[in-house]
């Protein structure tokens, strides 16, 4: 069995940040891109060393490189939600963006942007786990500045099941959430014939870890546990208030829209406060694991005010 999860950014970034790893990420991307923006090679711009996380230069986990046409990818793997993720995901865009020109640089030589941001949480209204964002004409539909384009990924709404996968980014898919039943003895024939998955279910079934990389590891998977078991339970109570005040409502009313209504709305209060519970235990959590308020700040994208506020709380 694969003895990391791939949902860990740390582990996210050792998998397919890695110089030896690029015949991973590059079948990677090229699930997630259209087919006709397929990648042939690239370049890693950072990628993973040891020594960046011993002298915690990387602020970031995220893995950046450049294709074979010239283009600039970020990906980002996260694991929880935090406010204005929206924005961060622009700004991110935007600094890969801008940082290609250096001082007197023509804007000609600017590049075409990707953002593909892994999310472990839903973020948007949208249907579909994964969705392609462009700029265009609302007037003629037409699409327009082309650099731009930011892909998410929301695994929380992957629910296809291993005999219904259709797509290369179904089975990454597949392999991102379910890595713990996944053996590189025996690897699903549905998985088994895309390129670069078994080798990436060998590595994370063989990796070895030092002890700082090893204490990293186990922090952020540890608040990815936390995280999902009170959303679970915020889920649970959240249906639960949902059906007696549907109940109350519908009796008086006589309706059945009443319950409803009040399982939408009690469900949505109860992930609301389960969230905010997620929050504050992750981050108390991690703080008594030794985890400094900066480095949580990092793992989770949290201000250090709003932590240290949640520690005292």
């Amino acid at each position: 069995m694969c003895r990391m999860n791939p949902r860990v950014d740390f582990a996210f970034k050792k998998l397919f940040g890695s110089e030896e790893n690029k015949d991973i990420l590059l079948p990677f991307l090229n699930a997630v891109l259209p087919p006709h923006d397929q990648i042939v090679s690239l370049e890693l711009k950072n990628p993973y060393n040891l020594k960046d996380y011993e002298d915690d230069k990387l602020s970031i986990l995220d893995i950046r490189a450049v294709d074979n046409q010239g283009r600039h990818i970020t990906i980002e793997m996260q694991i929880s939600n935090h406010l204005d993720y929206e924005k961060r995901a622009l700004f991110c865009w935007s600094d890969v963006y801008a940082k290609q020109l250096g001082q007197g640089d023509s804007y000609t030589k600017l590049k075409k942007t990707i953002g593909i941001h892994v999310l472990n949480f839903n973020l948007l209204d949208e249907e579909p786990y994964h969705n392609i964002y462009k700029v265009k004409n609302l007037y003629s539909n037409a699409l327009a500045f082309d650099h731009f384009q930011l892909h998410t990924i929301e695994l929380k709404k992957f629910t296809t099941d291993m005999t219904h996968l259709k797509t290369a980014l179904d089975r990454w898919t597949t392999f991102l959430i379910r890595a713990n039943e996944l053996s590189k003895n025996n690897i699903p024939t549905a998985l088994s014939s895309e390129p670069g998955l078994s080798k990436a279910i060998s590595v994370l079934e063989t990796i070895s870890l030092d002890r700082d990389e090893r204490q990293r590891y186990e922090d952020q998977l540890k608040a990815l546990r936390d995280q999902e078991s009170v959303i679970r339970t915020a889920q649970i109570l959240g249906e639960e208030m949902g059906e007696k005040r549907g109940e109350k409502r519908g009796e008086k009313r006589g309706e059945k829209r009443g319950e409803k209504r009040g399982e939408k709305r009690g469900e949505k209060r109860g992930l609301e406060k389960g969230r905010i519970e997620a929050e504050s235990k992750m981050v108390k959590n991690m703080s008594q694991s030794g985890v400094s308020i900066d480095q949580i700040s990092q793992f989770t994208g949290l201000s250090v005010d709003h932590i240290q506020n949640l520690i005292q709380n």
